[in-house]
């Protein structure tokens, strides 16, 4: 089960690469997929994800569009650069991959932490998009959403880098993938789904590369200290998302799972008031990782509002 490739068995090309200029300046390589003809949409993963994440909408998704498909820097099979991040690179990243992948503004479908980012791309760069969907976005968070992650977060980074550098993820892989298992259980609706492919699959860049698991931590870090400066008032990258929100004028479909245990529903009716071209679908009996556990909902919502939207 564990043996064929992912990229190979989902993508006519397999796995392919793009080299892009990161926010500070060095050639990071990004790792890509693409399947199907027609309009650009471009799917951005959240946090401690990868191109996996989206296994139960490429194809259905790639029956009307080019489907493409990327890792963030520092997840899943992209660059894991040892050097600390700027805050906010996702940003000149996200639309750098956009730039060099489109030949044309693209549909930009995110989730979670990617969908955050895509906002702020979007801010910045309104030409590269031609219609948003975001998914489940942590536009008002008050706090890191998770125990484990908020556990995580407190750990001195060069633990973990210690811990990445003696591979012990690999060594202990049974232990990091039933952490994993448990974790998972937060964001579905019904934990007795969650496949031991899928934990194999979604926990294998921590196990098999590394500097994987030190850039989720700094990731996580990252954002506990935006979190912390909204609370004292404090400049941070989430409200000045939040402040220009109104600036956004591409068509939006904001996607909002009803049993969301990261984020509440109330936060997506926040935002789709501050979003002057948006509409609001709340997708029932679906966890936040909508994606992965509610994809029949989710690819023909994503369909029929950009048929709508034409």
């Amino acid at each position: 089960m564990h043996k064929s490739d992912w990229w190979q068995a989902t993508f006519p090309k397999g796995r392919q690469t793009l080299t892009i200029t990161d926010a500070s300046g060095h050639p990071v390589k990004i790792a890509y997929g693409e399947k199907g003809i027609g309009k650009p949409l471009v799917l951005v993963h959240g946090i401690g994800s990868w191109s996996y994440g989206w296994r139960h909408n490429i194809e259905a998704l790639a029956q009307h569009f080019r489907v493409i498909c990327f890792d963030t820097k520092g997840n899943g099979f992209s660059d894991k650069p040892p050097q600390p991040e700027i805050p906010g690179h996702q940003v000149v990243e996200l639309a750098r991959i956009i730039q060099a992948l489109c030949n044309e503004p693209a549909i930009v479908v995110a989730e979670s932490l990617g969908a955050l980012i895509t906002l702020a791309t979007a801010q910045a760069y309104p030409e590269l998009f031609a219609q948003l969907v975001v998914i489940n976005v942590p536009i008002f968070p008050e706090r890191l959403p998770s125990r484990g992650m908020r556990l995580l977060s407190d750990l001195p980074l060069d633990l973990i880098r210690l811990v990445d550098n003696l591979r012990l993820a690999s060594l202990f892989a049974p232990l990091v993938r039933q952490i994993l298992a448990i974790e998972r259980s937060e964001v579905v609706v019904d934990a007795a789904a969650i496949t031991e492919e899928d934990v194999y699959w979604i926990t294998y860049p921590y196990i098999e590369f590394p500097n994987a698991l030190t850039k989720y931590v700094e990731d996580l870090q990252n954002a506990a200290q935006e979190i912390q400066k909204i609370e004292q008032n404090l400049p941070n990258i989430i409200s000045n998302i939040q402040d220009n929100l109104s600036a956004i004028a591409i068509p939006t479909l904001i996607l909002w799972s009803a049993q969301d245990r990261w984020f509440p529903v109330k936060d997506g009716e926040k935002l789709q008031a501050h979003l002057p071209n948006s509409k609001l679908q709340i997708l029932p009996n679906c966890g936040h990782d909508a994606a992965a556990t509610c994809p029949d909902a989710v690819n023909s919502a994503i369909v029929s509002f950009l048929r709508d939207a034409v």
